[in-house]
């Protein structure tokens, strides 16, 4: 644990920030475009005065997690640097700049009795974000929440919880010099595993939702458990199709960028596929790229003959996310093979093809249902600062409310505003 007050229980203390977050959503959700403008450079600002404070207490997560033989993937997840802290500044700082959603509205109508309907943004409330590894995640979290009016209470993972605490007493210097509600961004004091069940539950009606950010079993238990509603993903399991019309030198460039750019991310690529008409000539070349930078590569029995290096895949490879300089590679039989794998194997997070043969783009747009679909373009552009959208606050797969980055446009509900002139119904 780290500090709770002596006198609570686990329980009594989340019913505690589960009401002062709700007291701070009202007024955070009327609060104006200029002061929550003003509270996100504060933060951005805050991060860098405090970088050395910050940096101290990532030493200690990395060692901790060092020290418990962590998979070096997780420990890069974990570990901040001056660029990291300064790049999470600058998200902050492009969330800042980004149009306020509260008050918009999203279309309008007249009907033939004169009512005129206005369909507008508001926040969702108080939102839960529960999440492991990567410290960056309290600042991207806590400065989406607030641009889009919602409070938000921050549940990190043990493994980065002096990182993420030093982190949020930034975000509530930010919130104390703009006259926010410091309640707005709350940090969950303690690492015991049953705070987590308390937001679960929805600490007494106070979480309107709740974001997992983090690997496989804390997102399954957050789906099998939430009794309010959650935007989740269970996995990354990326795909790259490498058509017999791709160009073999972007081929090469985007497999290597996608799997070996950063290897523990939801975005990397986990399984290429290639059109098994340029095996001869497309295959070696890309996995000659991929094996020189460290990757290991695990083939379909073909792929093993035409690449001697390669070690045997397995029928638990095809659904696997590595996370780490691992990849699984097959030959299929064109666009169609293609399809056949992916819809079989995907988590329907990202997929991408490289191919020059535009109707081959269009099949593969067209009957992949994952949330985002790239062409000729890595894997890992998924994520919503790449989209434009500050930061993200997750990945999406489900189909209801958000799907893809949850940026701030996706932390907003709607209601309707109807005026009329004295109208009644018949």
């Amino acid at each position: 644990m780290l500090d709770k007050p002596d006198n609570l229980t686990v329980t009594e203390l989340m019913a505690e920030l589960g009401r002062k977050a709700r007291a701070a959503a009202g007024p955070l959700a009327i609060a104006s475009a200029e002061r929550k403008h003003a509270a996100l450079i504060g933060m951005a600002e805050a991060l860098l005065r405090r970088k050395d404070l910050i940096l101290n207490a990532n030493v200690l997560d990395v060692a901790a997690a060092e020290a418990a033989g962590t998979a070096a993937s997780f420990i890069d997840r974990l570990k901040l640097d001056e660029t990291r802290i300064r790049a999470m500044a600058d998200g902050i700082r492009a969330i800042a700049a980004l149009r306020d959603p509260v008050g918009e509205i999203m279309t309008e109508w007249d009907r033939p009795n004169g009512l005129h309907i206005e369909r507008v943004r508001t926040p969702l409330g108080v939102i839960g974000v529960i999440y492991e590894s990567r410290p960056n995640v309290t600042a991207d979290a806590g400065a989406l929440c607030l641009k889009a009016g919602n409070a938000v209470i921050l549940r990190g993972g043990s493994d980065s919880a002096h990182s993420s605490r030093e982190i949020h007493a930034a975000l509530a210097e930010g919130l104390k010099a703009a006259g926010l509600p410091e309640a707005a961004i709350q940090m969950v004091p303690v690492t015991d595993r049953a705070a987590v069940g308390e937001m679960l539950k929805g600490l007494n009606g106070a979480i309107d939702v709740i974001v997992p950010r983090g690997g496989k079993s804390l997102v399954s238990r957050v789906q099998e458990e939430a009794r309010v509603p959650v935007f989740a993903h269970l996995e990354g399991l990326c795909h790259i199709y490498v058509d017999a019309s791709a160009d073999l030198e972007m081929a090469k460039a985007i497999t290597l960028n996608a799997k070996m750019r950063r290897t523990g991310i939801c975005g990397a690529t986990e399984t290429l596929l290639v059109d098994r008409e340029v095996a001869k000539t497309h295959l070696v070349p890309v996995l000659d790229t991929l094996a020189k930078a460290g990757c290991v590569i695990r083939g379909d029995a073909e792929v093993c003959t035409l690449y001697p290096q390669a070690e045997p895949a397995t029928a638990e490879d095809w659904a696997t996310e590595y996370l780490d300089a691992i990849i699984s590679v097959a030959l299929v039989d064109g666009i169609d093979g293609a399809l056949q794998h992916i819809n079989r194997y995907s988590s329907h997070h990202t997929e991408a093809v490289i191919a020059e043969d535009s109707a081959v783009v269009e099949r593969f747009f067209n009957e992949i249902d994952s949330a985002i679909l790239l062409h000729n373009a890595s894997t890992q552009f998924a994520d919503g600062g790449e989209f434009g959208m500050g930061a993200e606050i997750g990945i999406a797969t489900g189909k209801m409310h958000a799907r893809g980055p949850v940026g701030v446009e996706q932390l907003t509900s709607f209601k309707y505003r109807v005026r009329g002139n004295g109208q009644t119904r018949v």
